[in-house]
């Protein structure tokens, strides 16, 4: 049995009237799981707008799915009771990119750590309270006297995201799902947000959900990753697999995109890719997405759309290993 497992997820937003109504498709087919034996890091990467985001609100239960289920322990969670519901809501928390708009600039510190132990019946008494908010803090590198009694803005933003992982750890989850934790943080607090996430793993057997843009990171952390690309998944496998030796040619160049920090390796080659931008034309084309912009196209991407298959180790969704 999964953890938590996504069955061919589809999301379609509709906007406008009824004449000129248009149709998003921000997610498509997208499916992985995570097992409940053994705790891993799946990353979820690509760029603005591929559905990284939208796919990670589903699985939250934020948003409904167009089509397509989500399976907590082999529960679909629109099909649960209130109780079950409760033990989800507990055991699935979420860590969101902006530590700023997590808060109430109005409300103290403490209130954001008090409320999941009150919610959820954690201790019997303020004195065990405060112990369950100490031991949460000590866990992501902070002390009480540096947070508690405190407003938003008298903490740093890196503080402040640590505070955000203390109250998803209060409740011991299962699985916590972290959308760009660390892209609104000083690069110099990045790497102790992501120690504190392989922490949680290999202490207390968390899962992570990380969802991400930065390929670089995503190595440091993951076990397995999945590059989506206009809602769809192109290339899914182990990180080693997948950063060093990518087969979509979509993932090939986000791969050669990355800063090698060597000055005396400097980068001679030049990525060029067609000017067609990405539009309405790429959504809903019955071929690859990313056929207006590939440097491999060929005739049967614009006409049929690629299925992930197994190559190498890996899935990838592309005619060139047909």
């Amino acid at each position: 049995m999964s953890l938590i497992e996504a069955r061919n997820l589809t999301k379609i937003f509709e906007s406008g009237g009824f004449i000129r109504r248009k149709r998003i498709i921000a997610v498509e087919n997208v499916s992985f799981s995570i097992p409940v034996e053994k705790p891993l890091i799946l990353t979820l990467a690509g760029e603005s707008g591929s559905g990284k985001t939208t796919t990670a609100r589903m699985i939250l239960g934020f948003l409904k799915p167009t089509s397509g289920t989500v399976l907590y322990k082999g529960k679909d969670i629109w099909h649960m009771d209130r109780g079950e519901w409760m033990i989800f809501r507990k055991d699935v928390q979420a860590v969101f990119q902006d530590p700023y708009g997590s808060f109430n600039p109005l409300r103290k510190v403490d209130r954001i750590l008090t409320v999941p132990i009150r919610k959820f019946h954690l201790a019997s008494s303020k004195e065990e309270e405060r112990e369950l908010i100490a031991r949460a803090l000590e866990t992501v590198g902070l002390r009480t006297d540096e947070v508690l009694g405190k407003y938003p803005h008298e903490l740093s933003g890196g503080m402040r995201q640590r505070v955000m992982l203390a109250r998803a750890f209060l409740l011991r989850p299962k699985l916590i799902v972290a959308d760009e934790p660390i892209s609104m943080i000083d690069a110099s607090l990045r790497a102790n947000i992501l120690n504190i996430m392989l922490d949680l793993k290999k202490s207390w057997n968390t899962s992570f959900l990380y969802i991400t843009h930065d390929l670089s990171t995503a190595r440091y952390v993951s076990d397995k990753i999945m590059i989506m690309y206009l809602g769809n998944v192109v290339e899914a496998g182990s990180i080693d697999d997948v950063v060093l030796k990518p087969l979509h040619p979509y993932v090939r160049l986000l791969v050669e995109s990355i800063p090698k920090p060597d000055p005396d390796r400097r980068w001679k080659d030049t990525i060029e890719l067609p000017h067609t931008e990405l539009g309405a034309r790429a959504i809903e084309m019955r071929g690859c997405k990313f056929y207006d912009r590939c440097p491999d196209r060929m005739e049967i991407c614009l006409k049929e759309r690629p299925k992930l298959k197994e190559v190498e180790g890996r899935l990838v969704a592309c005619h060139l290993y047909s």
